[in-house]
């Protein structure tokens, strides 16, 4: 019987961003956070929490350098190493960003190209079971496409339409590449679960359309259809009735585990004039969680989440536990939890939109690599509760190989 996956991170984000001088600069968080440099040392601490699953990849503007040209080399080292010490990867291909070579999420070709990465990542890594193909679809074309912070830094629901179909199709594609060559893959979407709350009766219907927005990237991953007025929407932003229907025909719904993360930001206050801001914490991961989960009934993983205030990340940790196994008792099948990330971050208390070098404190150690707080809580949790939580009888969770 397979383990509870008790998991966490190492950044990977790599967006492009404009300066204020109008030049632009590629975010690389694992530049920033000293990984390339330490990651052995870095192993090492996911194997002194007691950690056995690590959500992490190799940079793919590094690594995907032309149409069918890769270069493996980082790649080989790190994942010989994973796989030398018992770490299991969950393999994150691609986080917020694309090589130079593409542009940005606007290509149409990219997809195509993207699936023959993940196919090529399969072949070589053929022991690599778990996989995130595109990691938060909804965040990346939001933040691409609408709201004008990163990559091809448009602010138009034609733009956030194109980025979310490519997203979704190049995911889609390279899951079933994936498939071609390790029929036993399994995989954990990580997305954002949103929902947006009205600050009164005259922002009611903004709210209404912005919850059913929260779903449009997992609706078209996995095949679910969609309300009339976001089917509507895609349709008067550019997608076709045939472009919709080819997700309807070409998911692979069955090998998915449905990830979902959760921060204190992914609440949001819709206004009377249609802007939303920050709301906290109202709901929470439980309630979201459930209403995603009766959307697609899929099993479900808590696959990002922290704080950044080290005092009281224990707190948020102990809070977010409480939730996730309250649903578990609720019988939503629950296969693991993330606290995302391993070490510190930087500058995403800008969402990466500034070059300042900012030190985030969310992750289990610090950037000198001395554990955090919520480290040592993360540590016992897991000792505490690793033996007591089996994932049961869901049939492709069946042990390693």
């Amino acid at each position: 019987m397979p383990t509870f996956m008790f998991a966490t991170g190492i950044e990977n984000s790599y967006p492009t961003i404009q300066l204020p001088d109008g030049s632009t600069k590629r975010v690389d968080e694992m530049e920033k956070c000293g990984h390339y440099d330490k990651w052995r040392e870095d192993f090492h601490l996911v194997k002194e929490l007691g950690v056995r699953y690590l959500r992490y990849g190799p940079p793919l503007h590094k690594t995907h350098i032309g149409p069918g040209r890769y270069d493996w080399s980082f790649a080989d080292e790190t994942f010989r190493a994973l796989n030398d010490m018992h770490i299991t990867p969950i393999a994150d291909l691609c986080h917020f960003g694309v090589p130079d070579w593409v542009g940005n999420f606007q290509n149409p070709d990219w997809p195509g190209y993207f699936a023959e990465y993940a196919q090529a990542f399969a072949e070589r890594y053929s022991w690599v079971r778990y996989f995130t193909p595109v990691n938060e679809i909804f965040i990346a074309a939001t933040f691409s496409g609408l709201y004008g912070w990163w990559n091809e830094r448009q602010t138009s629901d034609v733009a956030f339409v194109t980025a979310l179909q490519n997203l979704c199709k190049a995911n889609v594609l390279a899951m079933r590449s994936i498939l071609d060559v390790q029929g036993r893959a399994i995989f954990i979407q990580s997305e954002s679960s949103e929902y947006f709350h009205p600050e009164g009766p005259d922002a009611l219907y903004q709210a209404n359309v912005l919850n059913e927005r929260r779903f449009l990237s997992l609706d078209l991953t996995y095949g679910h259809p969609v309300f009339a007025n976001m089917y509507q929407y895609l349709e008067d932003n550019g997608m076709t009735r045939q472009e919709y229907n080819w997700f309807r025909d070409n998911h692979v719904k069955a090998n998915c585990v449905m990830g979902n993360d959760y921060y204190i930001t992914n609440e949001h206050l819709v206004h009377a004039d249609g802007t939303w801001s920050a709301a906290g914490e109202i709901f929470g991961y439980y309630v979201i969680t459930h209403q995603y989960y009766d959307r697609y009934r899929l099993p479900v993983m808590h696959t990002e989440t922290n704080l950044a205030d080290s005092e009281q990340a224990p707190g948020w940790l102990r809070k977010e536990w409480a939730n996730l196994f309250r649903l578990r008792q609720d019988g939503v099948p629950i296969m693991g939890f993330t606290w995302y990330s391993l070490t510190d971050q930087v500058d995403w208390d800008t969402a990466l939109r500034e070059d300042k070098g900012n030190v985030d404190p969310v992750g289990l150690y610090d950037l000198d690599r001395k554990i955090r707080p919520v480290g040592a809580a993360y540590k016992k949790l897991i000792h505490d509760w690793k033996d007591l939580l089996p994932t049961g009888s869901f049939s492709l969770m069946t042990s390693d190989v």
